[in-house]
């Protein structure tokens, strides 16, 4: 479940296009290609250096046939660099990304998966995954949103799984779809593409065994986007801004199982475009999804045997990022109400400058009171998300997290990445999903 405030993650993937998809009528046409500028310029000039996120750049530029080498050996550098520090201690969703972005088309890199073994090491993973799940009320070790990442690492470079294991698990009822109740469109999302990829190998290598499984998958898929298509916003946008690029990727492989009627995608293109023009998407692990979706590219299209192909490869990009909109008369420091609420709740009032993200209230918190309102954080591909407060820890097994939200409301975007605003209500709270 990528839910962009405290379950990182990131992603992208796969092999061929159904004919009947609908990527055609989404792809940016060459002569709008600038409308993509703001997109790219922010991936680009972006501080990609940490987690995992260097291998989702990498991933989504041979998606789209960017092959400024040294731009993408930069890249591939900083994923080697990443894989050989953290020494495969990697979760899942990380290490199958890795995968994804490195042998996402024919080229010399593709060898670094073979000297190391990923793909046998993320058959592990997976697996301890499924271990979990059976010892923990069907809890991943991650989350289902990694898991499926893993999926289709594992289904598009023949690694080993069970198809049995997929079709139970993966049942759209399942509670690893839902965050504090609600729909994960981005998890769903990249469900069905990882159970497409599965089902097209059952379709080409079918045995009488595999029948019941491949009905069940596909009854999966149909269920799923069923319920990413109720989360369809008037604008065009599916479920969020941070979730649309996935979800335009699920929809483009799965058109026989919705009429056309069912998703203006044109709509859902020009209000994403127009989002990121004004820089109200800007960070870099949402629009790595975004990107492949606008060219009409999916992660089912990686394929390790063909070399990278041409798209934007001729695109100029332009260096400038974009300069923040900022009103004339904003004034250089606001105040916010900061609570915290485990079984009571704590409060404080914070001074901040202006243009500060959430992080930076809590860390003005901390400072005044570090006993209450101490927390630790780790870095993502996402950015940084809160493990802990007042040395009380998120745990997958008991599904417990740190929420965020404003004026009582859930945020969607990161501890990183929310900017605040004066006089607002913030809250962390303590929660279950």
């Amino acid at each position: 479940m990528q839910q962009s405030h405290h379950l990182p993650l990131e992603g992208l993937l796969l092999v061929f296009l159904i004919p009947s998809q609908l990527c055609t009528i989404c792809e940016v046409s060459k002569e709008n290609h600038f409308r993509l500028n703001p997109l790219l310029n922010t991936m680009i000039n972006s501080k990609y250096t940490s987690g995992s996120l260097p291998a989702s750049v990498l991933l989504s530029l041979r998606l789209v046939g960017i092959q400024n080498q040294n731009l993408t050996q930069k890249l591939f550098q900083q994923v080697r660099d990443y894989v050989e520090k953290t020494r495969l201690n990697l979760t899942s969703g990380n290490l199958a990304l890795v995968i994804l972005a490195v042998g996402a088309c024919y080229t010399p890199d593709e060898i670094f998966i073979y000297e190391n073994h990923l793909v046998s090491h993320l058959e592990d993973k997976f697996q301890a995954e499924m271990e979990n799940m059976v010892v923990h009320d069907g809890n991943p070790l991650t989350n289902y949103y990694q898991l499926s990442l893993g999926v289709l690492a594992l289904c598009l470079f023949n690694g080993k799984y069970s198809t049995t294991s997929i079709a139970e698990f993966f049942a759209p009822e399942n509670k690893n779809y839902y965050f504090g109740g609600q729909f994960s469109v981005d998890t769903g999302a990249m469900a069905v593409l990882a159970l497409t990829c599965v089902k097209r190998s059952l379709t080409k290598g079918q045995t009488k065994a595999d029948e019941e499984n491949l009905k069940s998958i596909e009854n999966h898929i149909q269920s799923l986007v069923k319920k990413i298509l109720s989360e369809k916003k008037e604008n065009g946008l599916i479920g969020n801004a941070f979730s649309t690029g996935v979800a335009m990727q699920a929809l483009f492989v799965s058109s026989n199982y919705y009429k056309e009627s069912e998703w203006n995608c044109q709509k859902t293109q020009d209000t994403i475009l127009k989002e990121t023009s004004q820089g109200a998407i800007n960070i870099p692990p949402a629009l790595v999804q975004i990107l492949p979706a606008l060219q009409g590219k999916t992660y089912l299209d990686v394929n390790k045997d063909v070399p990278c192909g041409h798209g934007l490869d001729n695109f100029s990009i332009s260096i400038q990022v974009p300069q923040p909109v900022t009103t004339p008369h904003s004034p250089s420091y606001i105040s916010v109400h900061y609570s915290l609420k485990i079984n009571e709740t704590y409060s404080t009032y914070i001074t901040i400058p202006n243009g500060s993200v959430f992080i930076d209230v809590m860390k003005a918190a901390q400072k005044k009171n570090e006993t209450l309102f101490g927390f630790t954080v780790k870095q993502s591909s996402w950015g940084p998300y809160i493990t802990s407060v007042q040395g009380i820890k998120a745990n997958n097994n008991d599904r417990t997290y740190w929420e965020l939200l404003s004026g009582g409301k859930p945020l969607s975007q990161g501890v990183g990445n929310y900017v605040v605003h004066n006089g607002e209500n913030l809250e962390i709270r303590w929660s279950k999903y």
